[in-house]
């Protein structure tokens, strides 16, 4: 294992934000010869789909344009290399579009023409291994425009596995982190989703603050509005899987205290 690549990984492990790691695994990347990328994760798939949009995590350095119609306007639900990433877990070198360019659908080669009109035309994607079958994390790394796919072969047959393990290594830091832009929740709003997911009741919580179940009833209903769930269970569920709470203080920050209010 290469000194730069131990760099990486230290400052990977380090990096306690989403856009710090996102930033550093970028970096890393166009050292190895990918500048854009394409990273997604869900907690909410199904046999259907990978679930609602609002609901997945997605990490881009494409162009805002390609994103509005990629994800936006919900196209990678038909991309073939996502359809790959969903049903397949490890490596594949973007040549297997071109093996398979006789199956593809009309929809599906729309999609590709739109990749070769925003210069995507060569790379590898990587699906990652999941522990739970409603999960599923991929990334699209693509060579820079003018890169013939057979150069691409060459840095995967030189740096493939250090590669490989870098987006291991970024996937699972990355869904640790809380990944929304901003915080869903108030600093109040998770506090008292937390005492939910102890086991604690309403009146236990307005006990422990200090207030009056109105106001925790109150506070739950914004919680559930915010994180467009129907119930506070749900909250407490999706809350988790966003990592909206049970946060660990960062170095310098106090830990949970009971206030008042």
């Amino acid at each position: 294992m290469t000194d730069r690549v131990l760099e990486h990984i230290g400052k990977l492990l380090a990096a306690d934000t989403i856009e710090e790691t996102w930033s550093l695994h970028c970096a890393a990347m166009a050292e190895f010869g990918f500048d854009r990328l394409l990273y997604g994760f869900t907690r909410f798939r199904s046999h259907r789909d990978l679930g609602q949009p609002d609901d997945l995590m997605v990490l881009s350095n494409h162009t805002p344009a390609y994103l509005e119609a990629f994800i936006h306007g919900g196209l990678y639900q038909n991309a073939p290399m996502v359809r790959w990433a969903a049903e397949n877990v490890g490596v594949c070198s973007w040549g297997w579009l071109k093996e398979n360019q006789a199956s593809f659908t009309d929809e599906e080669r729309r999609i590709i023409a739109l990749n070769i009109d925003h210069g995507i035309k060569a790379g590898y994607t990587i699906s990652f291994p999941e522990v739970s079958r409603r999960n599923k994390g991929a990334i699209g790394l693509v060579a820079p425009i003018g890169t013939p796919q057979h150069e691409v072969e060459d840095i995967w047959a030189r740096d493939g596995s250090a590669i490989r393990m870098l987006n291991e290594i970024f996937h699972l830091k990355a869904t640790s982190l809380p990944y929304t832009s901003v915080s869903l929740l108030t600093a109040r709003q998770r506090e008292v989703l937390e005492w939910v997911g102890d086991g604690k009741t309403t009146q236990d919580i307005a006990a422990i603050l200090g207030v009056s179940t109105a106001t925790i009833e109150k506070h739950l209903r914004l919680a559930r509005e915010a994180l467009n769930v129907g119930t506070t269970a749900q909250a407490v569920l999706t809350a988790t899987y966003k990592n909206q709470i049970f946060i660990a203080p960062r170095p310098g920050q106090a830990a949970r205290t009971v206030t008042r209010e």
